[in-house]
């Protein structure tokens, strides 16, 4: 549901690599600051923290992911165009499917615990199918909130070049919106500052170095994918 799928898209193994590995490093990198540094709140509060951080990404690429595929399909010549529009689908049942996991649980954390007293001897049914249906709907959620994240709600199945170019743009937005969040670690300023601007930092080389490996290795440009150098696009 939240992986590209297209069959003719292409993959490189060694950009697959460097989003696993810079993956694993901003993991470990955190893991670090947290065990080297007095904790400035609890362990709760830190996951909650970052939980929100996972779904405030994910409000931002609901924002930037259709105004990015909106203006990337009407950019393209028209041969080209029709092709895009089709293959659309994608992320917008990766949208979908997330939005409507996020709203039904929101509903059953709110709506339905708030109905259950007014049920009478049905609680004896309801309880259960609520409590078991939001112990699924959490991880879920947090799993669907994170691969989207990764995988830019499958913008690569209208177009390799789409994620790369989309990713520098939702880290930077992040990168404003945690300028105003205290850090969770009582660290050096050098140390927080690290951590504030290497994620958005490494992410923008990463995808300039993918922008470029799709150029030399595969002939995919931006200019090839837009059909702007009399180029077919793969």
């Amino acid at each position: 549901m939240f992986r590209p799928t297209r069959s003719d898209r292409v993959v490189d193994p060694r950009i697959e690599a460097a989003h696993t590995a810079r993956t694993v490093i901003g993991l470990v990198a955190t893991l670090w600051l947290i065990f080297s540094y007095p904790l400035r709140q609890s362990a709760g509060d830190i996951a909650e923290d970052k939980f929100t951080e996972v779904l405030s990404s994910v409000g931002v690429l609901l924002v930037v992911g259709p105004i990015a595929l909106t203006v990337f399909v009407l950019a393209a010549r028209p041969p080209v165009r029709a092709v895009y529009r089709g293959r659309l689908s994608s992320p917008l049942t990766a949208m979908g499917i997330l939005f409507g996991s996020l709203l039904v649980l929101w509903l059953l954390m709110t709506e339905a615990m708030m109905m259950l007293p007014q049920t009478g001897l049905f609680q004896i049914v309801l309880i259960p199918a609520v409590l078991a249906s939001i112990l699924f709907g959490l991880p879920f959620v947090l799993t669907a909130a994170v691969l989207c994240v990764h995988h830019v709600f499958r913008t690569a199945d209208v177009h390799e070049v789409l994620p790369p170019l989309i990713s520098p743009v939702l880290v930077w937005a992040m990168f404003v919106f945690q300028l105003f969040d205290s850090a969770p670690v009582a660290a050096p300023v050098w140390v927080r500052g690290l951590f504030l601007v290497g994620p958005p930092l490494s992410v923008t080389l990463l995808s300039l170095w993918e922008l470029r490996r799709l150029r030399t290795e595969y002939g995919l440009t931006v200019r090839s994918a837009l059909w702007r150098d009399d180029r077919v696009p793969a």
